[in-house]
């Protein structure tokens, strides 16, 4: 009767109409975003204040009820997914969704974990500030989703993740006290980071409440372009040369094999190839200038001008209008979206160091065809901080079912062992969740897995928190 009792409690603590129990309620918390993973609740639980989270936490702790906090339920790696035994309860956090302050002075934004990532842009853009991170998922994932899992975007290579975007943390322990650190320094020598222990734990070491998040000065003007490349190398070679010609108006620095843009265009008829011939590479960048579009342009123009002379760029379109630019990043951002059009396919995040990026493509490559003849590559990511999204579509014609259930395993196999021996990351961006922990286990270094378990020991000693997550 410890359920019943706890359910109870809830419903005391935070009103019945915030306990959800009822199956058609609870249905759209229990499925993952990429439906890989269903779950089962005893409850849903939506608490409104931070102080709410505290007590749920506390009386969990009480009933032995485990938790797994919840956004906006965008993952993609299925951290947010509870199990199938129906013991555990979600937390929702959305209702947590107030803009607490906005301090321009201190370029800060002080938010509950609940907000909409794009809330907080628009709210940044307000106070003619901007807040960098964005990716997808922006208009309905949320910032205590986005500290959870340390997510990454598309403007890693000027401003960092989210950890470096993140100044101070509110979190509600395991057992259920509330820690208040929303300081907004950028200096603060006082002993262990607790910040950081939380930022990418998923909910395992605690609830994130709230955040305070760092802003920075609008640019004046942006330049976007796609530049034509012959491989991953040039494509290296091009960056060292971006980087010394733009250095820090650098902001984005996309690499999308040219199978990646046909596969959109296949998919999506408005969006055609961007150029005459076909290229092996296609790399979107985008300059952020503080002075004004003309300084920009002119700054592009010579980076171009030595990058084609050079033979380093084969060919380079560039956005003209704000409506063009846009067209270039919704080619990047559609190719998730071409895939699964496409069927099923096989997804990695994974880093590797920025100068093993060639070999890492060349070799794996060569391995995934070894291991299933006439795969596809769908190889994109974040090229500037070493990111790919190393993904593996069925051959032509082939049941993507039935390639998925025969060479998954085989082809995570061959992918993760290349990561390792590139000294590379198994997750880059998305998280561990559920369906890395094994492998992130397998990989680490055992010393390394052990104080992460001192960790969560330490922390969580009920082991209540997300439980099955991140370390085992």
């Amino acid at each position: 009767m410890t359920q019943a009792a706890f359910l109870t409690a809830c419903r005391d603590a935070i009103g019945a109409a915030q306990v959800l129990t009822d199956p058609h309620d609870t249905a759209p918390h229990l499925t993952d975003w990429r439906r890989r993973y269903t779950g089962a609740a005893c409850a849903v639980l939506c608490p409104g204040t931070a102080t709410e989270v505290a007590t749920l936490v506390k009386l969990a702790a009480g009933h032995r009820i485990a938790l797994v906090p919840q956004g906006g339920n965008t993952g993609l790696a299925g951290g947010a997914t509870p199990d199938a035994s129906g013991t555990q309860a979600v937390v929702s956090l959305r209702r947590l969704n107030r803009v607490r302050d906005v301090d321009p002075h201190n370029n800060t934004i002080t938010v509950e974990a609940g907000v909409i990532l794009a809330e907080v842009q628009k709210h940044a853009q307000a106070a003619d500030r901007l807040f960098p991170l964005s990716l997808a998922a922006e208009g309905s994932c949320t910032i205590g989703g986005n500290l959870a899992t340390n997510a990454g975007g598309t403007g890693v290579l000027r401003y960092g993740n989210t950890r470096e975007l993140c100044l101070g943390l509110e979190v509600v322990t395991p057992q259920g006290e509330l820690w208040d650190g929303l300081r907004g320094l950028r200096k603060d020598n006082t002993g262990y980071d607790l910040r950081d222990l939380f930022i990418g734990a998923e909910g395992t070491l605690g609830i994130i409440t709230a955040a305070v998040l760092k802003l920075h000065p609008q640019p004046a003007a942006r330049v976007t372009a796609l530049a034509a490349l012959a491989s991953p190398h040039a494509a290296l070679d091009f960056l060292s040369l971006t980087q010394s010609v733009a250095g820090p108006l650098l902001t984005g620095f996309e690499l999308m094999s040219d199978f990646c843009v046909r596969l959109v265009g296949r998919h999506f008829e408005q969006m055609r190839y961007p150029f005459a011939e076909p290229h092996a590479q296609i790399v979107l960048l985008e300059l952020s200038d503080s002075e004004n579009e003309e300084h920009a342009r002119t700054l592009f123009e010579r980076l171009m001008e030595t990058a084609l002379e050079s033979g380093l760029v084969e060919d380079a379109v560039v956005a003209e209008n704000l409506s063009q630019s846009r067209a270039f990043w919704n080619l990047r951002e559609h190719i998730p979206l071409a895939q699964a059009e496409e069927g099923l396919n096989i997804k990695h995040d994974i880093a590797v160091p920025i100068s093993r990026i060639g070999h890492f493509i060349d070799e794996t490559d060569a391995a995934v065809a070894r291991t299933a003849p006439g795969a596809r590559m769908v190889t994109f990511g974040h090229l500037g901080d070493g990111n790919l999204h190393y993904n593996v579509q069925a051959p032509e014609g082939v049941d993507a079912k039935a390639f998925l259930e025969q060479y998954q395993s085989p082809i995570n196999q061959v992918v993760y062992d290349s990561v390792h021996r590139h000294r590379g990351s198994i997750s880059a961006e998305h998280g561990l969740g559920q369906l890395k922990v094994d492998e992130a286990m397998h990989y680490k270094q055992d010393v390394e897995v052990r104080m992460m378990q001192a960790v969560k020991r330490a922390l969580d000693p009920l082991g209540l928190m997300n439980p099955g997550k991140v370390v085992r």
